[in-house]
């Protein structure tokens, strides 16, 4: 386990994911048809864009969890190819298709968590060597970070404190070696430094908001310090 993440509290991530899930789809279940071919501030993507990725990211979620779950290797990830095929023909369904697909899919793999009984067991996510306990997590990151894509007037304050702690530590494992400059890193709970260079800044702010715009989706305002750096889009 990384240095950040350390013991993941799963029962406490399963229900704020669960929480984060209904929120997401009491919003979603509201976009018009036309807003849902509307751009986000995602370059290139519409909310139908991110709702797809949203989507096919819960299954290989899902297929990683019951897999490791059952014993049997982790499945890899489509080509690339494959998922911007995907991606694309996904974005240009209806919005009943795609609201539809949004719950069939968070369902299916809340079902699949439900079953689990051991957390310990190894998984390799973007890259790092962790357990089957960071899958929750790694979800309800991609939750909230795609529900703030969906420009709704939803923001990162709005995140449980608890929540959010666990967020910022999870970014902080997926941007470990992203090549950022030297930083501290103060929030209401985690504290940490990550980046290199001979001289380390200072940045601080709440937990929600250092882990926004560590994940590219708050600007420099929003935090102390971080005036003219701009972290890449993470999701």
């Amino acid at each position: 386990m990384s240095q950040y993440t350390g013991s993941i509290p799963v029962e406490d991530v399963v229900r704020w994911n669960a929480d984060a899930t209904q929120r997401l789809l009491g919003y979603t279940i509201g976009i018009g048809e036309d807003e849902w071919h509307r751009p986000t501030p995602l370059p290139g993507w519409s909310r139908a864009h991110v709702a797809t990725h949203l989507s096919r990211s819960a299954d290989h979620l899902r297929g990683i969890t019951e897999a490791v779950g059952a014993g049997l290797p982790q499945p890899g990830p489509l080509p690339a190819s494959r998922r911007f095929a995907d991606l694309e023909a996904g974005a240009d369904r209806d919005g009943l298709a795609l609201q539809i697909d949004l719950d069939t899919s968070a369902g299916a793999l809340q079902a699949a968590i439900e079953k689990v009984t051991d957390w310990s067991a190894p998984v390799e996510l973007h890259g790092l060597a962790l357990t089957l306990a960071a899958v929750p997590l790694a979800r309800l990151h991609e939750v909230c970070v795609h529900h703030l894509d969906l420009d709704c007037g939803w923001a990162a304050d709005a995140i449980d404190p608890a929540a959010a702690a666990w967020l910022l530590r999870w970014v902080l494992d997926l941007l470990a070696g992203a090549g950022l400059p030297a930083l501290h890193l103060e929030g209401d709970s985690v504290v940490a430094d990550i980046g290199d260079g001979a001289e380390r800044r200072t940045v601080s702010g709440s937990d929600a908001r250092l882990w926004a715009w560590l994940a590219g989706r708050l600007s420099a305002s929003g935090v102390s310090g971080a005036d003219g750096l701009r972290p890449a889009f993470l999701g």
